[in-house]
Order: C-alpha cells, then structure tokens, then sequence
C-alpha cells in the first residue's frame, strides 16, 4: 500500500473479501470494521512524507533490525503513515467466566477462535459489554495502539506513535511483526506469548546496541521494564491466588464473595508494598481499578506465568535471531508448539 494504493491486493478484491466475510459473522461486524480499517488506510501517506525526521529514521531503523538482523518477515508494513485524532487504534473487548479464568472466545473466518473483538468506535464496544455482562460474564475493554493484519494489510503507523520512547516503539513494531512472521491458527496463547517475549527482548537489544547500556534510552527502558515485570508479577500472584480457590469444590455464589475478598485484599497488599515495588506513581491506578477476571485474563494470555520463553531463551543460548529462526519453523499441525520449539532449538 503505497502512494495510498494497495500493491498486495486490489482495493476492490480487499472490499469483497470483507463483504464476504460478512456472511460468517452476524451483524455484519467484519464489514463495519473492514471498512473503517480501509478508510484509514486510504489516508495514509508514505513515511518518508512524514515531517518529523527522527521519527522516520527510528521506524525504518528498528523496521531494518527487525528484518535484518532478528530475521523477521520483510513487508511493507509500517512504511505508510496515518493521522488519527486519538491515541489509540480500537477498543478491543475480552470476556470471561465470573467464577473461573474460562475465557469467552469469538469466532472468525481465516484466523479461527480468538479471546477478544475489536472495534474502531467505541461505543460499539460498549454495546457489546452489555450483551455479554447480560450473559453474566465479567467484561474488560481495553485500547489497542496497533494490530497485525497477518498480510492482507500494510499496517501502518499512527501519529499517536510519535510521541513513543524508542523502546516502546521497538517493542510494538517488532511484537507485531512476529505475528506477521509466526502465526498458528487456534493457538492463540502461544501467538500472544511468544509475541511479548520476542517484541521485549528485540527492543532491549535494539536499544542496546542502538544506544549503549549507559545511554538515558537505555536506563530509562531498564527501570520501565523492572516496574512492568513486578506489576506483573504482582498480578500473577493474584491469579494464582483465585485459581485455587476456583478450582475448589465450594458453591458458585462462595466463590464469587471469596473473589471479591481475595482481590480487595490484594489491593489492600498492593497500597501497603506500593513505594518498595515500583520507583514512579504509573500503577497506582491498580488500587482503584474495578478488577475482575477478564482483566487478569489479559495478563493469562500475554504473559507466560511459567516463564517458559525466557527460561528456553537462556537455555539455547540467548541468541534471539535464533530462537526466531526455530520459532519460523514450527507449524499448527506439528503438535504442541511449546516441545515444536524446544525441539527446533535443540533443547530436550
């Protein structure tokens, strides 16, 4: 898509493919996105139009590590530029049980079943929390700066992305570029995860040897990380904490007062430990935060509680071009992608 062309498909063929989408789901959700999608990228200009000079240098810089040096798929993405008025892309909506972490997953055409559903206005997100908290399930909302489109698309960056530090921007263009290069149909957990793992290290290592270790980018990007990784590690500890108690043999209606008991006391906890767990006052939104299971399900999804991607990183040598390479390898039909992984990198 460039010169606000579609090189990859016709416009025409992308409208069609979207109104025959359409079918499958009701309501015509796909055609409604799709659409909006489309009239954003028909806005789009070329980066290098940009009139920001830096901004343009740091996309095609991390854009060239990505390809070059990690080995992740070569497209066009984030070479076109759009303006939005917001910062955010969309709201996305999760779901889950109110009783346990069984999340409520929808179902779309080429991509499969996927625990969450996005949309461009956010009052349709709100419409569809109601249908499903009418459902009795707990409902969270959550904006999106960037998706991947898996190829049909060239995604594009938005304006909001400008004012990113460096290592955000690496993190996001670099996370989503492994869903364009490691993709497996239904296994959406191992997507997500391997994804953050891949997009959190690639940035280090960009801003490492873009930067130095002594650099401000550099510091700056460390004591983020440190305060993200105890917040969710804090989180994870809370899930824990409910997943027994879950997976216990006492009545629904225990369970959910036992919920709302376990999680007051652990914002109680998290008031009380604030000052030793985090160095800036970025988290302190959690205490008044009206937790419930489909936002923890968010940190199920994302993050590995296991630690299993950076515990096999270390072990095959932390070499992430790779770690990608034998992640490139792994297909939905090979069986569990975790032991596909393992086996690529020789690890038994």
């Amino acid at each position: 898509m460039k010169y606000i062309k579609f090189y990859h498909l016709p416009i025409l063929l992308n409208t069609v493919l979207i109104i025959l989408f359409c079918t499958v789901l009701p309501g015509c959700y796909t055609l409604t996105q799709g659409m909006t999608m489309l009239g954003y990228l028909n806005q789009a200009i070329p980066l290098e139009q940009v009139d920001d000079e830096e901004f343009v240098k740091l996309v095609l810089d991390i854009r060239r590590f990505a390809s070059e040096e990690l080995g992740l798929a070569m497209s066009k993405n984030y070479t076109n530029y759009v303006e939005l008025d917001r910062n955010y892309l969309a709201a996305v909506v999760s779901a889950s049980a109110r009783d346990s972490f069984r999340r409520h997953e929808w179902n779309y055409p080429i991509v499969g079943r996927l625990p969450y559903k996005g949309f461009f206005n956010v009052e349709d997100a709100r419409k569809e929390r109601e249908k499903l908290e009418k459902k009795d399930l707990d409902v969270w909302i959550r904006g999106v700066d960037a998706f991947s489109t898996l190829g049909w698309f060239k995604d594009p960056l938005f304006s909001y992305m400008r004012n990113y530090t460096p290592s955000r921007l690496a993190d996001l263009i670099i996370h989503e570029q492994v869903h364009a290069t490691v993709f497996l149909k239904g296994q959406v957990q191992f997507n997500e995860e391997l994804a953050t793992f891949i997009g959190g290290e690639g940035s280090r290592i960009f801003i490492k040897n873009r930067y130095g270790e002594d650099s401000k980018e550099y510091q700056d990007m460390f004591t983020s990380d440190t305060n993200s990784q105890n917040y969710i590690a804090f989180i994870q500890e809370l899930i824990a904490e409910l997943n027994v108690m879950y997976t216990s043999n006492i009545s629904r209606e225990e369970k959910l007062l036992e919920k709302d008991r376990i999680i007051n006391n652990a914002k109680e906890r998290f008031a009380a430990e604030y000052e030793n767990l985090f160095t800036n006052d970025n988290y302190r939104f959690f205490i008044d935060l009206p937790i419930n299971n489909a936002y923890l399900e968010l940190f199920r999804l994302y993050h590995a509680a296991d630690n299993f991607y950076a515990d096999l990183y270390e072990r095959s040598g932390s070499d992430l071009p790779t770690f990608i390479a034998a992640a490139k390898s792994i297909t939905a039909r090979g069986g569990n992608p975790r032991e596909q992984l393992e086996k690529a990198l020789g690890i038994q």
